[in-house]
């Protein structure tokens, strides 16, 4: 297992013996700690999860997303094939909406919410701490109210953004990149001002917080440099450790090392600082999984080669006697892979493609022909719920 693997059980286990059950704006409650904090070394290893299998690909086109396209539209991710931004898209009549979980038997039509109006909060309170939205009215001054825009999805509230910003996530994340130069003034700052102290990106603004569908998570990092090496200090506000974690390590360890390759650095210490690390309740059969994947790994660390290679075969066969979509085969399929990984160890690499020194030159296409994960052996996927 890689090193962000053991810290990452590390965090799960302290959450799950120390970590306090709180509400939240969602309605579903996580398991918190008020803090955690990672550290990697680039240049040992590349972070990535082997216990769960980390979509790769997603990740780094979400990442180029913001940080290279500096966009914040949506379709821009479908034409990709990443849809982890469908729960927060603005739908075409510019309403964003918000639909019960878990109550799909419930549905009905025919229910009707009022329209919120985020613009009703006043800009010192951009995000309704101190007040409530108000309803939106139409041209005519009447309420604007809002249906579910989806069959058998239950709608629970819902906001006006603006026909303007259908489609997108609001002004947010890429919003932010696109309007504020901040990976060209971060990439110049690398390569003509090495003493800078100043190369921070914010993603926390206030005067458009209004408009953001979700207000950033991963809101601030800092680069350093040092002699040939940069480093990047990462602060993320709120995190779901199940879901956004894995991806969120691994997609700025990528832009980290793509932003050292351009400037002619060498990428060094990602230090990711954390508040309210957390797992939502539904979640938690998905973390006891991974952590029974991490004992059997130890388990089987331990026995010989040669009973390992019986076990392996004799698993092989059984397995294909079994259902795919059982309970049974995840199991074994599980067990197969960590089997492997003991008999068969391998480090996982990040490739860049070497003829590449413009930032903007990378592909960002589905195919991410200029960024790869190489030797990438993991334990399989674990289904978890996101809460929107």
């Amino acid at each position: 297992m890689t090193s962000f693997d053991k810290q990452y059980l590390e965090l799960v286990r302290r959450i799950l013996k120390e970590g306090v059950e709180v509400e939240n704006r969602t309605g579903i409650n996580t398991i918190k700690v008020p803090y955690h904090e990672f550290s990697f070394d680039l240049s040992k290893d590349f972070p990535i999860l082997t216990t769960k299998n980390v979509a790769f690909k997603s990740a780094v086109i979400e990442m180029l997303w913001i940080w290279q396209m500096a966009s914040n539209d949506v379709r821009e991710l479908h034409e990709r094939g990443v849809h982890i931004w469908d729960e927060w898209k603005v739908d075409e009549d510019g309403i964003y909406r918000i639909y019960e979980q878990g109550k799909e038997s419930e549905y009905n039509k025919d229910k009707i919410v009022e329209v919120l109006d985020p613009l009703s909060l006043p800009l010192d309170d951009s995000l309704g701490i101190r007040h409530e939205m108000k309803p939106k009215l139409d041209s005519n001054g009447n309420v604007m109210t809002a249906k579910s825009f989806y069959d058998g999805k239950n709608i629970k509230k819902a906001v006006f953004y603006g026909e303007e910003l259908a489609n997108t996530i609001g002004k947010a994340y890429g919003y932010y990149v696109n309007r504020y130069g901040l990976t060209k003034n971060t990439i110049y700052s690398l390569k003509n001002l090495p003493g800078d102290r100043r190369r921070i990106n914010d993603l926390w603004q206030m005067e458009f917080y209004r408009e953001a569908v979700l207000p950033s998570c991963v809101f601030l990092n800092e680069l350093d440099v040092t002699g040939d090496k940069v480093s990047m200090i990462l602060n993320q506000r709120s995190c779901d450790v199940p879901l956004g974690l894995p991806f969120n390590v691994t997609q700025y360890s990528v832009l980290l090392e793509m932003l050292a390759k351009v400037s002619d650095l060498e990428a060094s210490n990602l230090i990711h600082i954390i508040k309210d690390a957390h797992i939502y309740v539904n979640q938690l059969d998905g973390m006891k999984e991974l952590l029974r994947r991490a004992d059997r790994y130890e388990e089987l660390s331990k026995v010989n080669i040669n009973d390992l290679l019986k076990l392996q075969e004799k698993e092989k066969e059984e397995l294909s006697h079994l259902t795919a979509k059982s309970d049974e085969y995840q199991t074994m399929d599980t067990d197969l892979r960590i089997i492997d990984m003991v008999l068969n160890p391998s480090k996982p690499e990040l490739w860049l493609n070497p003829d590449i020194n413009d930032f903007y030159e990378f592909d960002n296409s589905k195919e991410l022909k200029d960024i790869k994960i190489l030797n990438y052996k993991h334990m399989g996927n674990i289904k978890m719920p996101i809460a929107q």
